[in-house]
């Protein structure tokens, strides 16, 4: 068996490296999983860009999640056995053709499920249910600014909150993402590298949804209705900065912003990091996956696969993320 290391930050033609890996034996409470296939994010690029301060010291595995069959069990596991088939939340390691996790990061999928949209479920539907069903909750009609509305967590957040009958606008970087968002159910698609979305939305948002930080999550701020919250999840214009005196610049950007404001405005910031949840709440992020797969398994979602890449196209599958070119869940296929 094989697992692909991130064994060098930077080009991606040069960060991995395949190397043959031997099993450990599950503890008591893991659950050791071959792998069918494992997922991509956009973290995993910037954690081989260098710029992601939870990557493990390297030579490190990445990933985020996985989908196979259990192939061994801990003594004290309980809600799988021995030939199921699962999606893990890896936290890390899901760049393997084996991987032990705890059970609280793992639940059980049917058989039929297709494994691309599986794999959407462990990091993006599950950040996205967090981010609009628990850390805050998007009510019926409120009306929602999702940016990123192509990406994975975008599509999540777009079907989520339609689920929600909420007025949805989203941004992207081309026409084809904008037509992408309208078919996932966006009501208004404004494309941010044409036209400031804080200009062109005239009415306030009760929920902006936020994974580009710097100058676009104060813009964000100041289309927020009283009462409104902005839920933070990522900052990947920060990917951009390739020196200590722009990343200040784009920190600096982001504003600066007073409790007291807060309270007599009566908005919210919130901040989500699933690694935290996973880390601290792992009950909870077992909850959000087992809603996620219940909402598919319900065709009440309907995650969009971009493409599944083979394992010996790693590369590839990161330049197209980090170039923008993909659409909905990617991975690779071992």
């Amino acid at each position: 068996m094989q697992a692909i290391y991130l064994v060098k930050f930077g080009n991606s033609k040069n960060a991995f490296e395949f190397r043959d890996i031997k099993p450990d034996k599950p503890k008591d409470d893991e659950v050791g999983i071959i792998v069918e296939a494992s997922g991509i994010n956009f973290a995993d690029v910037v954690a081989r860009l260098g710029n992601y301060r939870d990557c493990p010291p390297l030579p490190a595995i990445v990933g985020y999640e996985a989908v196979g069959r259990v192939d061994k069990i801990g003594k004290n596991v309980k809600s799988v056995k021995v030939g199921d088939r699962v999606l893990a939340f890896t936290r890390f390691g899901g760049y393997s053709q084996y991987v032990l996790q705890k059970e609280n990061a793992i639940a059980k999928i049917s058989e039929n499920m297709d494994v691309g949209k599986a794999l959407a479920l462990a990091t993006q539907y599950s950040t996205a249910f967090y981010a609009c069903s628990v850390a805050t909750n998007v009510l019926p009609n409120e009306t929602v600014l999702i940016h990123a509305g192509a990406g994975g967590v975008g599509t999540a957040l777009t079907q989520l909150c339609k689920l929600k009958n909420a007025k949805i606008y989203t941004t992207a970087s081309s026409q084809k993402k904008l037509d992408y968002c309208k078919q996932q159910g966006a009501d208004v698609c404004i494309n941010y590298t044409e036209k400031d979305f804080s200009k062109e939305i005239k009415e306030p948002i009760d929920v902006a949804f936020d994974s580009l930080g710097a100058d676009n999550f104060r813009k964000s701020y100041k289309v927020l209705n009283r009462g409104g919250r902005i839920v933070a999840y990522g900052a990947s214009m920060m990917t951009d900065a390739h020196n200590l005196f722009t990343k200040a610049k784009m920190g600096a950007a982001f504003g600066v912003y007073h409790p007291a404001v807060f309270i007599m405005e009566s908005r919210s910031l919130i901040g989500v990091n699933m690694l935290r949840i996973a880390d601290y709440k792992p009950e909870t992020l077992k909850y959000c996956m087992k809603q996620v797969i219940q909402l598919l398994e319900e065709n009440k979602i309907n995650p969009h696969v971009g493409k599944m890449y083979a394992a010996q196209d790693i590369a590839q599958a990161h330049d197209d993320m980090e170039a923008r070119k993909t659409m909905g869940k990617i991975g690779i296929i071992w």
